[in-house]
């Protein structure tokens, strides 16, 4: 009997997404944000170690990077806490 209920469910699930649209739109949009913040964070090495690099404290790797990794990480939450849209309830 529990194996019939199993088959019952699994096949009414069967060929559909777990997010729609529009959460996948937020998910990639936040992805993105992430990629842009790692990459503007890199960088400002010196090959020297004697010479100081003060390109470590511009404002670009402090504040700005670490703000768009922490937008695209609220994006990620957003997308992942909002309802999927259904077809069935716009009718």
């Amino acid at each position: 009997m529990g194996e019939q209920k199993r088959k019952e469910i699994g096949s009414e699930n069967k060929g559909e997404f777990i997010f729609g649209k529009r959460n996948y739109k937020f998910m990639f949009i936040g992805l993105a944000f992430i990629v842009v913040g790692f990459i503007l964070m890199s960088g400002g090495g010196n090959d020297d170690p004697t010479v100081f690099n003060e390109d470590i404290f511009h404002w670009r790797r402090i504040r700005l990077a670490p703000a768009l990794i922490l937008i695209g990480f609220g994006m990620q939450i957003y997308a992942i806490l909002t309802r999927k849209e259904d077809s069935d309830s716009k009718n």
